[in-house]
């Protein structure tokens, strides 16, 4: 069946499905099937960034971004029937996405700025087949801001027919009914599952069935209630919401300051032990026009060292049978371009390139603009190399990271709990969670008996800010920058017209289940958004993060702090593509651990204004989001028997008027992103009380070592 068919069969089967209702419940709310986005006009200039999601041909597509490394910031299945993925993208690659059958949906955000969307949908239904066999692997409700929602995954024996189509019928304790579509999920080529969206209902509901379009039926279930657990109740006069605005790397690091001065008897602050490059680059710039002929002339050491401001130009000698030559004095570089007989220049774009390169190794680098090779070198200049950089309060040298570490006895003789943030640089409301969560354990520590509790038996560490130079430039320079600032490229990739796509991706430079390794999920392509690096543990951040969870074995959990999409994960986090053979699985026992622990934190952070991370959300990485080869918690996992958790603030929100679930992107209005600093503060807190109930550092989930 073509895209085309399948969507119009999904609106025969909506216009099928009617709700019945008794009739005192006729102005009860009908559960409404999300509808596959159309098109919506997005116009980007060639250099312009934005954050855009896009409704893919089919999974393969999504696939192949995957794997060759493209800026895929999110995998949302808000949207029965249709691939979607969340993409950075400048115009060249909408356009090139637009070419290759991608479909803009939404403008998710322009740098720094959310946008509306819109959709509209259509579906046809499937010819019958064989029976199949049903059965659920989820059903689960939940109420949030008032509103109940219901949301199920079904797997069907029928694995290879794309064509099944399930319907889900419920009931609540009322008597009124209703029915929704469910579509089919596969990855990396392999059927996973049916599901839909959560699905908004008049009450809670009593009973789920499914039937397929081959025959097949379940059996009646009882969706349980999500997450089914609920945090203590804070005591009369907690002390919290210690956030005020985003927070810079700068302004976090003089956070980390006070915090040490006013709470001197609970924290040590750790200097980690890779200092980062800074937030610096070297001085570039175009000797020539690139849309003509021009050699980009680049500086050896960083544009602080002395070479912002340095200046380089072309001359014509003025006379007959000159020689290609170059100078450097006083700070400025001088090219005399060579002639013929008659005085003419002779030098191409390649020989002034070539000159330059060999005549001040020490100094400079220049390489010809894409484009520009072979062609006659123009008299340019002077012009003046820089940087780039716009951030005047950051200071130009090594930064050194730093973690707070919190306890009463800091020996480790305490389970340790790692929280640890902004190892991607343009979530900036993952360090507002994690320094929410160190000031409400500090500052509630003299009052609050259960905080001291906690104080007294886990030993916390905390890093805010993984990826610091990355961050500064997002603040200053390109919101949309996700990587660190060291630039791997080599010649014509270095051009600056590519500063916004240099860097590693951090959370893509670990040591386990790696594109290294063979794994899908990061790119050898420097300029990919998932760029992995040189080598594995090429970078000081990645390398921080697991140097400070060697020194300290005591710590036994981690939590990964992230955005945007509102996942709660863990490993596998990586699969190779033949096959989609995972990383191990962790034991039976550590998976029960991992799910109940899940349960703990949503619930905690559903305490606070009624936010729920879906249950199709929930769950190992690989499974609920895509592979990510070479990220931190299958390294802390797998190597060094951490229990490792990632969550993702910023879940997509429930527009009541257009019924829509509606992402809230990296940078929301700050009073979205002080919302989620609360409410995943809180979630921290929750860790911490697991941590607390083990019996001890060395651990008592060692059942799963055999696998790692």
């Amino acid at each position: 069946m073509s895209p085309r068919q399948c969507w119009a069969a999904f609106a025969a089967v909506l216009a099928a499905t009617a709700i019945l209702l008794p009739p005192a419940a006729q102005a009860a709310p009908a559960p409404v099937a999300e509808p596959v986005p159309a098109a919506v006009p997005v116009q980007l200039a060639a250099q312009e960034r934005a954050l855009v999601r896009f409704r893919l041909p089919d999974e393969a597509a999504l696939d192949r971004l995957v794997g060759a490394g493209a800026d895929i910031a999110a995998r949302p299945r808000t949207v029965a029937g249709a691939v979607q993925a969340d993409i950075v993208v400048d115009g060249a690659g909408l356009a090139a996405l637009t070419r290759d059958g991608a479909v803009a949906v939404r403008l998710i955000q322009r740098e720094s700025v959310a946008a509306q969307r819109s959709s509209v949908a259509d579906r046809r239904e499937a010819p019958s087949r064989a029976a199949d066999t049903l059965h659920f692997l989820q059903a689960y409700w939940w109420t949030t801001a008032g509103r109940t929602f219901v949301q199920t995954q079904v797997a069907t024996t029928a694995t290879d027919d794309p064509d099944v189509e399930i319907t889900v019928t419920w009931r609540t304790a009322d008597g009124a009914t209703g029915s929704y579509p469910l579509v089919r999920f596969s990855d990396a080529g392999e059927y996973q599952y049916h599901y839909a969206l959560p699905q908004p209902l008049p009450a809670q509901p009593v009973q789920v069935s499914a039937r397929s379009s081959l025959g097949g039926q379940t059996r009646a279930v009882t969706p349980a209630r999500w997450p089914g657990a609920e945090p203590p109740a804070q005591p009369a006069g907690y002390q919290r919401d210690f956030i005020d605005a985003y927070l810079t790397p700068v302004d976090i690091k003089a956070r980390i300051q006070r915090l040490a001065r006013q709470y001197p008897r609970l924290v040590d602050v750790i200097d980690l032990p890779h200092r980062t490059q800074g937030y610096r680059r070297t001085a570039t710039a175009y000797l020539g026009d690139p849309a003509v002929a021009a050699v980009v002339v680049e500086s050896v050491r960083f544009g602080d060292e002395g070479m912002n401001g340095v200046q380089a130009r072309t001359v014509d000698p003025g006379g007959p049978d000159r020689p290609l030559s170059a100078t450097y004095r006083d700070r400025v570089l001088t090219v005399r371009l060579a002639t013929d007989a008659g005085g003419k220049v002779t030098s191409t774009t390649d020989d002034v390139a070539a000159l330059v390169t060999a005549r001040f190794p020490d100094l400079f680098r220049a390489f010809v603009e894409e484009g520009s090779a072979g062609l006659p070198m123009p008299v340019a200049g002077p012009v003046r190399l820089d940087d780039g950089l716009q951030g005047a309060e950051v200071p130009r040298r090594p930064w050194t990271v730093q973690a707070l570490r919190l306890a009463t006895v800091r020996d480790g003789s305490r389970t340790g709990v790692l929280a640890y943030s902004q190892e991607h640089a343009r979530e900036w409301a993952t360090p507002l969670v994690t320094l929410e969560f160190a000031e409400r354990m500090l500052a509630n520590y003299a009052t609050d008996p259960a905080t001291r509790e906690l104080l007294d038996a886990v030993d916390i560490f905390v890093i805010p800010t993984v990826n610091p130079d990355g961050a500064n430039y997002s603040f200053h320079d390109f919101g949309f920058q996700r990587k660190n600032l060291v630039n791997h490229c080599t010649g014509t990739n270095r051009d600056p017209r590519f500063r916004n796509n240099w860097g590693v991706d951090v959370n893509r430079n670990y040591a386990v289940g790696s594109y290294f390794d063979g794994y899908v999920g990061g790119s050898p392509n420097c300029l990919s958004g998932t760029y992995t690096g040189t080598a594995e543990l090429s970078e000081a951040e990645s390398g921080n993060v697991i140097a400070l969870a060697r020194a300290h074995p005591n710590i036994k959990f981690a939590m990964n702090v992230h955005s945007y999409g509102g996942y709660f994960m863990w490993p596998p986090g990586a699969y190779k593509a033949d096959g989609r053979v995972t990383l191990p699985r962790p034991s039976i026992d550590e998976s029960a651990f991992f799910l109940d622990s899940a349960r703990r934190i949503v619930g905690a952070i559903a305490a606070e204004r009624g936010t729920v991370t879906w249950p199709s959300y929930t769950g190992p990485v690989a499974d609920v989001l895509y592979s990510a080869a070479g990220n931190s918690a299958d390294h802390l996992y797998y190597d060094l028997g951490i229990d490792a958790w990632n969550f993702e603030v910023g879940n997509d929100r429930w527009n009541e008027t257009t019924q829509q679930w509606e992402g809230v992107g990296f940078q929301p209005p700050f009073d979205e992103a002080h919302a989620e600093s609360q409410e995943y503060a809180g979630g921290l807190v929750e860790l911490v009380r697991i941590a607390a109930a083990q019996e001890s550092p060395t651990g008592v989930h060692d059942g799963n070592l055999a696998l790692r």
